[in-house]
């Protein structure tokens, strides 16, 4: 592909009805010049994340339709999931990645919030680059207390006023839209069902709490283990092969260990210098998850 290219990384508050996935999958793919690089979908989180790319007004179509389509078929009245959220279309950020910037995602993102609000009748918040309040930039503090909390206090709390749309969540709750760097999801195992372990450990590698810089970082149980899920929000700043150690360390403090790790999505090749994915506890990992090499094997073949 020759020109400039965007990607987007929607998040999904849905992961167990297939059907839906396939529709949100359908609709983006159904888009001229649009590409979908990369699926995951997690029961337990009951979240699925989609990577695709294209041209910048082609991507912002997809992520359009595919924030229409979630809207109408996930009800978060009746969503249940271990992974916070405000929405059925939850987060949908724009990256620059060739002949882009971030001046470019920021138009992207602020210009699709807009059209979200005034079109689907959503609550649309800006975050990262894209944020208009220079105090709510933050993801975590924009989806604090979640879907429940927020359909409370969008009606009456001047804070948490969206940027775009109603002030008000019907059953789709709210999108979250934003322009920001490369971002690394990345959960590690644990070998024991203890959350309150991984919450331990959470809190003592994350960087709001003094951890690691540009790390977020929560425990959860999920598939009977405790996990520490995190975000890394600039890997040239927490590499993954550090963020590792420092929960090997923390674990080993409390009486565990790691069991292992996944990749939620694609990553950088230049995340994965100088370590191994056995060093990161990678399980069934392949060169597909590399970002440069999915591009290269799709964008290649189209």
């Amino acid at each position: 592909m020759i020109g400039p290219l965007v990607a987007c990384i929607a998040n999904f508050s849905e992961g167990r009805r297939l059907d839906v996935v396939r529709s949100l999958c359908a609709v983006i793919e159904g888009v001229s010049g649009v590409y979908l690089l990369d699926r995951h979908s997690d029961p337990d989180h009951n979240r699925t994340v989609l990577t695709f790319v294209g041209a910048p007004d082609s991507v912002q179509t997809a992520a359009f339709v595919a924030i229409e389509t979630a809207a109408r078929l996930i009800d978060m009245d009746t969503h249940s999931g271990q992974h916070p959220c405000i929405g059925a279309a939850d987060v949908v950020p724009f990256v620059p990645l060739c002949d882009v910037t971030m001046a470019d995602c920021i138009h992207l993102a602020r210009s699709l919030g807009q059209r979200v609000g005034d079109q689907l009748g959503l609550p649309v918040y800006l975050y990262e680059h894209a944020s208009l309040r220079s105090n709510r930039r933050s993801l975590p503090l924009i989806r604090r207390g979640g879907y429940q909390a927020l359909k409370t206090a969008i009606l009456t709390d001047t804070d948490r006023a969206p940027d775009f749309g109603p002030a008000r969540l019907g059953s789709a709750g709210a999108t979250v839209i934003g322009a920001r760097g490369p971002l690394i999801a990345f959960n590690i195992y644990l070998t024991t069902d203890d959350v309150g372990i991984a919450r331990q450990i959470a809190r003592a590698i994350r960087e709001s709490s003094g951890g690691l810089p540009c790390v977020r970082a929560l425990g959860l149980r999920v598939g009977g283990r405790a996990q520490v899920s995190m975000n890394l929000t600039d890997y040239t700043r927490t590499p993954p092969h550090r963020a590792v150690a420092v929960v090997r360390q923390q674990a080993s403090h409390l009486g565990t260990t790691i069991d292992h790790s996944e990749l939620v999505g694609l990553i950088p090749r230049a995340a994965l210098s100088g370590t191994s994915t056995d060093d990161l506890g990678l399980v069934d990992f392949d060169t597909g998850q590399i970002l440069e090499s999915r591009l290269r094997a799709v964008l290649g073949s189209a």
